[in-house]
């Protein structure tokens, strides 16, 4: 497995301090993105949470997430959360080390009491004192909220004072990109009243050891979810039941529970979200299809991937993001002049270097920018780069709907039919396209669209 070390620079670890004027936190952030341009250390909100013990157990869930392996546990280190400030939210982000569990912390507008939020994405510092002072908040006593240095001190800070260094492995940057793809293709299944999410979510198992393998399923009946033995028209997917656990931090504080998932074909499984909704916040959780499969392996983002014109389309498309909290595809393609297909590619295209996610309860793309090298996720993803091989090294030969690509010592088929592509190779057999395409279905959709590789288009 690809990996490499992300650094990450504080000027001082974060911290919950009380004064005689009240309780103040402080969130120090390390090198992101903002309008201006890269900073060391960004600063996006000072002001006041109306809802300080909720939020303090929301970023300890989103935090939990991230130091959690839900399948082969092992003591590894893990990424500090991501923040993005898009004016009038802040997001709290993070993704499991095993890749199959994204979770999000949106503090809304109304959970935010002070000066506008600031436009821009980075790490924030949560450490163990912090975790530890987080979780003794048990009254919502005023609690000032600071994102970023203090104001006196942005101009003057010397240099970084704590380091911290994680290995970043490219799944884990692959995993975000198609956890925000599956999100995009999500229907709200379910919604909850607290009471009955309340006594859900308590009634699902909290493993201690690897998360079950297989797939259950639930879907609405009423006001509540039941168990269904198959996976009947509007069931949601519900993979390794135990790694929804990080939502038992928020729950006592719930207004209800939405659930999310793709349309049901047949009785694979498929990944879903959970959104406990909080008083001026959101906290979402995204699971795999299965507790052993995360989720850089799904290939949702690999046809996005694979031709010079969606790269094109995305080039255009990003000039045009300007940190919205909600993108409207409609929008962009008035504006680019790209028609709303190709806009989406683009955004698709986009996610994999982590400049957009997507919100399921706006139904739309936002902007934000990860603080690391994610276009490294594209260049080392296996199948593409073997795709990309092979159509350099002219191993694809067309005739009509049907293509043929030499790879070793085998030649495979590869049929279109209805826009779709189907392979003769294994992969193919295993999978049938529900993890994205071949690396010779890739190769072909290439050579057809005429994209640029090494070696040169055959």
């Amino acid at each position: 497995m690809t990996r490499s070390v992300q650094a990450l620079a504080y000027a001082r670890p974060s911290a919950l301090e009380s004064s005689q004027v009240g309780a103040s936190l402080g969130l120090e952030t390390a090198g992101g993105l903002t309008p201006r341009g890269a900073e060391a250390h960004p600063r996006f909100f000072a002001g006041f949470l109306s809802a300080p013990r909720i939020a303090a157990r929301g970023l300890l869930a989103v935090a939990d997430v991230a130091a959690a392996r839900y399948y082969q546990r092992t003591l590894a280190a893990s990424l500090d959360p991501v923040v993005t400030g898009n004016g009038d939210r802040l997001r709290f982000e993070s993704f499991s080390g095993c890749c199959g569990v994204y979770a999000r912390l949106d503090v809304l507008r109304e959970g935010l009491e002070g000066e506008r939020t600031g436009h821009g994405t980075t790490n924030v510092d949560v450490n163990n004192p912090l975790r530890d002072a987080l979780s003794r908040i048990t009254a919502d006593d005023p609690l000032h909220l600071r994102v970023g240095p203090e104001e006196l001190a942005v101009t003057t800070l010397d240099g970084p004072v704590v380091e911290k260094k994680v290995p970043l492995p490219d799944r884990w940057l692959r995993g975000f990109a198609e956890a925000q793809v599956a999100s995009a293709g999500f229907d709200l299944r379910a919604e909850l009243s607290a009471a009955q999410a309340v006594a859900f979510l308590r009634s699902l198992p909290r493993g201690s050891g690897n998360a079950a393998r297989g797939a259950q399923w639930v879907v609405a009946s009423g006001s509540t979810l039941r168990p269904t033995t198959r996976p009947v028209p509007g069931a949601v997917c519900l993979p390794g039941p135990e790694r929804l656990v990080a939502l038992q931090r928020v729950l006592r504080h719930a207004t209800a529970l939405r659930v999310y998932g793709p349309p049901v074909a047949d009785g694979a499984p498929v990944a879903s979200a959970w959104e406990v909704v909080l008083p001026g916040m959101r906290l979402t959780l995204t699971l795999s299809p299965d507790a052993a499969r995360g989720f850089s392996g799904e290939g949702g983002v690999l046809e996005a991937l694979a031709t010079d014109e969606a790269a094109a389309d995305a080039e255009l498309v990003s000039v045009l993001l300007a940190w919205e909290p909600t993108i409207e595809p409609a929008t962009l393609a008035e504006q680019s002049g790209l028609s709303v297909e190709r806009v989406r590619a683009a955004l698709t295209r986009l996610g994999t270097a982590g400049r957009v996610g997507y919100d399921l309860a706006d139904a739309a793309y936002f902007h934000r920018e990860l603080p690391y090298d994610a276009d490294r996720a594209e260049r080392h993803n296996p199948r593409l780069v073997a795709a990309r091989e092979l159509a350099g090294a002219g191993a694809v030969s067309l005739d009509g709907a049907v293509a043929y690509v030499a790879s070793g010592d085998r030649r495979y088929q590869v049929r279109e039919s209805d826009g779709a592509l189907t392979c003769t190779c294994q992969w193919w057999a295993d999978y049938l396209g529900k993890r994205g395409p071949c690396k010779h279905a890739l190769a072909v959709t290439m050579v057809r669209r005429g994209a640029t590789v090494a070696g040169g288009v055959r």
